[in-house]
């Protein structure tokens, strides 16, 4: 998909020669699709008035239309605004993304979560409204917000040295064997442990080379935790003791060689997949993220927003980026291949080169 830039100034030359119909934003208009609010306005040249792309109004001749970046552009442009999608206001979008972020600040702070009935009377809507708006926005409900953020607050306690009962509670869970039947998800070990920063749990690790540069490979009892890439072997080594710096950290045998041989192969032949269990430890909304992207081929990419759309929340397009930010899993959990809508390849905690060399390996982006 075109920049915004490019399809600005497109639409300019389209419209200097007499029609919108070729526009890449005219079929947004066509469609009157919601999702392209606030990326740009078209006005009609027969009605005087600007409109949102999603614009319920009856569609226009294309001939008389033109396209604008602002709502001022095309008031500098003589237009004014149409009073049925009201472009110079607050979309119902956005006031939905402000009682939203005012409903998550209020969880944040709160000792208890607040009941749904609360929230939603806050925001000015019904409790079955509300719970709709909350999830499309955040992509989880507000109990399971209100869970990770709990998570966190348990674990930060727990790192700081806190007594276990005194952060179970600390962090707002009213029962200490509710919490211990979630805690292997959220902690991925026991509370002591991970207090004692991870002391008693056995990590193997290995680092290798590959064409990539360093590659660090780790796993718990579970399944491998950590892949990183890099150019240093050592920066690697202590990023994972800093994790875990009482955890019983094992060099790789012969056989957990095997494994990483596995991993390395992975990197130079992304098509091979990697069949080995994982210990994929996140939010639930992380790991939602985390699985739709697993389920992109290889050879494929999709943009923020097509995730934020499988995963049933199209307007969380910035929390799936602050996800694939987030894993740690290089190449099993193939972030890689989630680019800008554009197709730009976008920011990559590996580094953007590393992420043009492996969509270039799936033949998802050509070889310059």
């Amino acid at each position: 998909m075109d920049t915004l830039v490019e399809t600005t100034a497109r639409g300019a030359r389209h419209a200097a020669a007499g029609g919108a119909e070729h526009d890449p934003r005219w079929r947004a208009v066509m469609a009157r699709d919601k999702s392209r609010d606030g990326d740009f306005y078209y006005s009609v040249a027969t009605t005087g008035v600007y409109c949102r792309p999603s614009c319920a109004s009856r569609l226009a001749n294309p001939k008389n239309v033109r396209f604008h970046a602002t709502p001022a552009d095309a008031e500098r442009a003589g237009f004014r605004a149409c009073k049925r999608c009201k472009p110079d206001a607050a979309s119902l979008d956005e006031m939905h993304a402000a009682a939203v972020a005012k409903a998550c600040r209020r969880i944040e702070a709160a000792e208890e979560p607040p009941a749904l009935a609360e929230l939603a009377r806050d925001a000015g809507l019904s409790a079955y409204h509300f719970h709709r708006v909350f999830k499309a926005v955040t992509g989880v409900t507000p109990k399971a917000y209100a869970a990770a953020g709990r998570a966190v607050r348990v674990r930060d306690q727990l790192a700081r040295g806190a007594g276990v009962t005194e952060a179970i509670y600390d962090a707002g869970y009213n029962s200490g064997s509710r919490f211990y039947e979630q805690s292997d998800q959220i902690l991925g070990m026991t509370p002591s442990a991970y207090r004692a920063g991870g002391v008693n749990a056995e990590i193997r690790f290995a680092i290798a080379e590959c064409s990539l540069g360093s590659i660090l490979v780790a796993a718990s009892a579970k399944g491998v935790c950590a892949i990183q890439l890099g150019d240093d072997p050592d920066a690697l080594a202590r990023d994972l003791q800093d994790r875990f710096p009482s955890a019983v950290l094992i060099g790789g045998d012969a056989g957990f060689e095997r494994l990483t041989a596995k991993v390395v192969g992975l990197v130079e032949a992304p098509a091979l997949g990697l069949d080995l269990p994982l210990d994929v430890r996140g939010t639930v909304f992380q790991q939602r993220v985390w699985q739709a992207l697993r389920e992109i081929p290889v050879g494929s990419t999709a943009s923020y927003r097509d995730v934020a759309q499988r995963i049933g929340a199209p307007k969380a397009v910035r929390a799936v980026a602050q996800a694939c930010a987030s894993n740690t899993l290089a190449v099993a959990i193939p972030c890689h291949r989630v680019v800008r809508t554009d197709g730009a390849l976008s920011g990559y905690r590996w580094g953007v080169e590393r992420k043009r060399a492996l969509l270039q390996r799936e033949g998802a982006l050509e070889a310059v």
